[in-house]
C-alpha cells in the first residue's frame, strides 16, 4: 500500500492510496488534488493518515492512533458532551448498590437531575448531552416492575443510608404533597383533591415522604388524589416499620397529621410521635391553663397532659410580634366589613347573627391569648426528651419541606402527563432515587444541586469528526479544580 501523485490534466497534482495487484494498480482512496507544494505536501500527510486507519482496522494490534492527526479543514465540529456528570452520576448510583437496576431507569435518573422533561425528551437528551440511546418501548417494558422495584431501591437505600449516615430509625420526618397531571380526567389513582398547587380542577396524585434528620429521603409511598392527608401517615409509617423491623421509632409531622384516632393508632403501635398542635382548636378549659401556666418569656416552655398526649407550649417575643401584626391587619378588615357588609363578605374575625355581621369579641380574645405561644404535641416522657429536644426536633421539620422544594423545583416531578397508573409509579421511583441522589450531593458537597449541575457543566467533551478517516476523536477539557474538589468530597480516598 502506497501513496501515489500523478499528474491529472489540468496539470494538478493528484494524490492517491493505491495497492499493487498481480501486475495491476488499484486505487484504494482518492485523497484529493494539490496545485501547489502547500496543498501538495497537506494531502500527502492526509493519505498517510489514512493508511494508518486502514491498516489499524485490519491489524489485531495496532500501535498507532489514527486521529493522533487532524487537520482543521478536513474535521468538523459535531458538539460537546457532559460525560464528567454522566460518569459522577452513575458512580454514586453504584455507591447506592443501584447499578444493577435497569440501564433505562437509571439513565433516566441522571437526565432528570441534569436537565428534567417529559420521557420522550428525555430520551432526546440523554444521547444529545451524554451520547447514550435508548429505545422508548423500553420505559414501558420496565413499567409493571415498578412496586418490586420499589421495595429493593429503598432497601438498598436503607442500606446505604445506614453505613453512611448512621441512620438507625430513631426519628424520622414525615409529610405529604400533591402533584397534579396535565389532564382534567380522573381514573383510580388521579382524583380530585385539596391541591397544594392550587389545582384543585384537575386530578392529582398524594406523595408522602419520610426522611432521616438530615433530611435524607428513605421512604415514600402514592396515594390517590382524594386521600385527605392525616390519612396516609398511619398505612405509610407502619409498612415501613414492618419491612425494615424497626423496633424504636420517632416521627416529626405538622399538625395537619393530628387526630384523635391517629395519635390512638401511634400508640397502639408504639410509635413515639411529635406533631404540631394547632391551638385554635383546643377546648376552652385546656386554653385558660395555657393563658395561666405559661410564661411569657423567650425559650419559656410548660408541658400539659391531654388526651393526645403531652401538650407542649413555647413562646416567643418574635413569634408575638409577627402573630399580634397579622391579627391586626385581619381585624381591621373584619371591622370594614361590619361598616360596609354590602361591599364586603364573611372574614376570620366577623360573625352572623340574625343576618347581622358584627365581630366576633370572643373569638379576638381567644387569639390574643394565643400571641406568640406555639404547640406541639408528644407521647415521649420528660426523661427521654424534655421540651427544649421536642421543640428542636420539631422545628428540623423543615428538612423534609427542603426535599420537597428539591423535588418540585429542582427535579421538577411534575407536569406529570402519564396517563396509566404503572407509569405513573415508575415515574415517581425515577424522582425518589433523582431526590436521594440529589440529596447526597448536596450533603456531601455542602452546595445545592443547582450549583453542582451549573459547575459540572464547565466541563464538557468536544466531539470532532475525523474525515479523513470518518472517526469521531473526543476532546477532554481540563476539569475545572472547583469540580476536582467537589469530586473528592463525593469519593474521598479512603
Amino acid at each position: 500500500m502506497k501513496v501515489r501523485v500523478i499528474t491529472t490534466g489540468s496539470k494538478a497534482k493528484a494524490v492517491q492510496v493505491v495497492n499493487y495487484f498481480k501486475y495491476k494498480t488499484i486505487v484504494l482512496k482518492h485523497i484529493g488534488s494539490a496545485h501547489d507544494s502547500k496543498e501538495l505536501g497537506e494531502l500527502k500527510l492526509l493519505a498517510y493518515e489514512w493508511i494508518k486507519n486502514y491498516v489499524g482496522e485490519l491489524s489485531l494490534f495496532p500501535d498507532e492512533n489514527p486521529n493522533n492527526l487532524l487537520l482543521i479543514n478536513h474535521s468538523s465540529f459535531l458538539g460537546i458532551k457532559y460525560r464528567l456528570f454522566y460518569d459522577t452520576v452513575y458512580r454514586l448510583i453504584d455507591i447506592l448498590g443501584l447499578a444493577e437496576l435497569p440501564s433505562l431507569l437509571n439513565d433516566l435518573v441522571i437526565i432528570r437531575i441534569f436537565e428534567p422533561a417529559s420521557k420522550l425528551r428525555s430520551l432526546d437528551l440523554l444521547e444529545q448531552f451524554f451520547g447514550v440511546k435508548h429505545n422508548r418501548k423500553t420505559y414501558y417494558k420496565i413499567a409493571p416492575k415498578c412496586i418490586e422495584l420499589k421495595n429493593d431501591v429503598e432497601k438498598k437505600i436503607i442500606r446505604f443510608v445506614e453505613s453512611e449516615y448512621d441512620f438507625n430509625y430513631d426519628l424520622l420526618f414525615y409529610d405529604v404533597t400533591t402533584l397534579y397531571f396535565e389532564t382534567f380526567e380522573e381514573d383510580e389513582l388521579r382524583k380530585n383533591g385539596f391541591s397544594k398547587d392550587n389545582k384543585s380542577q384537575q386530578p392529582q396524585i398524594l406523595v408522602a415522604l419520610m426522611v432521616s434528620k438530615e433530611g435524607f429521603p428513605v421512604s415514600y409511598e402514592v396515594f390517590a388524589g382524594n386521600t385527605f392527608e392525616g390519612h396516609t401517615i398511619i398505612p405509610t409509617i407502619t409498612k415501613f416499620i414492618e419491612k425494615n423491623k424497626v423496633k424504636t421509632f420517632t416521627v416529626v409531622a405538622d399538625a395537619a397529621m393530628i387526630s384523635t384516632e391517629n395519635i390512638e393508632q401511634l400508640i397502639q403501635n408504639k410509635i413515639s410521635y411529635i406533631v404540631g398542635a394547632r391551638l385554635g382548636n383546643v377546648s376552652s378549659a385546656l386554653l385558660d391553663q395555657i393563658d395561666r401556666s405559661i410564661i411569657r418569656e423567650d425559650r419559656k416552655s410548660i408541658r400539659i397532659k391531654t388526651d393526645n398526649g403531652y401538650l407542649i407550649c413555647s413562646y416567643s417575643s418574635i413569634r408575638y410580634r409577627k402573630d399580634k401584626y397579622e391579627m391586626e391587619k385581619q381585624i381591621e378588615k373584619a371591622k370594614l366589613v361590619v361598616e360596609k357588609p354590602s361591599k364586603g363578605k364573611k372574614l376570620k374575625f366577623t360573625q352572623l347573627k340574625d343576618t347581622k355581621i358584627s365581630l366576633n369579641e370572643a373569638l379576638i380574645d381567644k387569639n390574643r391569648k394565643l400571641l406568640g405561644i406555639k404547640g406541639y404535641y408528644t407521647n415521649l416522657q420528660e426523661n427521654e426528651a424534655n421540651n427544649e429536644m421536642i421543640i428542636d426536633r420539631y422545628h428540623e421539620l423543615y428538612r423534609i419541606e427542603q426535599a420537597f422544594r428539591i423535588s418540585k423545583n429542582d427535579l421538577q416531578t411534575r407536569p406529570i402527563f402519564h396517563f396509566k397508573e404503572e407509569p405513573i409509579k415508575l415515574h415517581m421511583l425515577i424522582c425518589f432515587i433523582a431526590l436521594v441522589i440529589s440529596k447526597h450531593i448536596e450533603l456531601k458537597t455542602g452546595i445545592s444541586i443547582k450549583k453542582f449541575i451549573d459547575e459540572s457543566k464547565k466541563n464538557v467533551d468536544g466531539e470532532i469528526h475525523n474525515q479523513v478517516t470518518d472517526r469521531i476523536l473526543t476532546i477532554n477539557a481540563k476539569t475545572t479544580s472547583k469540580m476536582n474538589e467537589l469530586i473528592l468530597k463525593l469519593f474521598p480516598p479512603h
